[in-house]
């Protein structure tokens, strides 16, 4: 019997944005879904519109298995997470363990494909697409809190979208000023029902 499923299942348990008070609760599984769209579309738009070759498939599946290791983890708040080197290095460490953990929860012939995307090449192209996917994905998050009237988020808000700004990333400014916009409308002017 073999157990990696069922894991990555208890996704769906683990909630993020602990430390903050969320107008709507989101869980680690919607949060992988929105990131593997989300990083999608900027390989997609990498390749398409600025003529790099980023492999789609891959950056779609390095965003679906980001967070797997949180099914042993938790979701550890980013101040604690990121508190200083030290911490970011045993954090990771922490993270690397307990994807190996997972990755034995496999057949040896299933474990060969996934080890690469459960513990992914992090000085590829479409690793750095698929994080940004990431911090893209708790920015819409700070963007429909502050839009709900939750200031709670508004200072993640700020420091997440100085953080986009700074990873220089054309595909992502292009998504950043060409879809991020809809994200503030309501659904009848995305319709354009006013």
């Amino acid at each position: 019997m073999y157990n990696f499923y069922a894991f990555l299942d208890r996704m769906k348990y683990i909630k993020r944005w602990s430390l903050m008070r969320s107008s709507r609760e989101e869980n680690v599984m919607e949060h992988s879904w929105q990131v593997a769209v989300f990083a999608h579309a900027l390989a997609l738009v990498d390749r398409e519109v600025y003529g790099n070759s980023p492999d789609a498939a891959k950056t779609v599946l390095y965003a679906l298995y980001h967070e797997c290791s949180e099914v042993m983890t938790g979701d550890l708040p980013t101040p604690i997470k990121y508190y200083n080197a030290q911490m970011r290095g045993a954090y990771g460490e922490i993270e690397d363990k307990a994807s190996g953990t997972l990755l034995s929860m496999l057949p040896e012939e299933m474990k060969r494909e996934l080890a690469p995307l459960v513990l992914p090449d992090k000085d590829s192209r479409e690793y750095k697409l698929a994080k940004a996917a990431d911090k893209l994905s708790a920015y819409v998050k700070c963007l429909e809190e502050c839009k709900a009237g939750n200031s709670e988020f508004k200072k993640a808000k700020e420091g997440i979208e100085k953080e986009l700004k700074a990873r220089e990333l054309p595909c992502l400014d292009y998504f950043m000023e060409n879809f991020l916009p809809g994200f503030l409308l309501t659904l009848d002017e995305m319709e354009g029902l006013d």
